[in-house]
């Protein structure tokens, strides 16, 4: 399923970018799975996303335990404050 992410704060600066669209696997159904998975396609991506993530789905706040399943855009942020 093809995401666009937007990517803020502490995730963005160690991506070194904004925005990406993945593809993701079958078995990314929630926040927690992509993140998981995120974490697994670089060492910049599980540096940038190593600690606390929040998220948004179509720009409504989601838990990490909450289906994406049919998002088009998920964007991920630290907590307010963190570096």
């Amino acid at each position: 399923m093809l995401v666009d992410l937007l990517y803020f704060g502490a995730i963005r600066d160690a991506l070194g970018r904004d925005t990406e669209r993945v593809d993701t696997p079958s078995h990314v159904l929630t926040i927690d799975d992509l993140v998981a998975w995120l974490r697994e396609q670089s060492e910049a991506h599980k540096a940038g996303l190593g600690g606390t993530v929040l998220a948004a789905v179509e720009g409504e706040r989601a838990a990490g335990h909450e289906t994406m399943f049919g998002a088009r855009e998920v964007a991920l942020f630290p907590p307010t404050g963190a570096l």
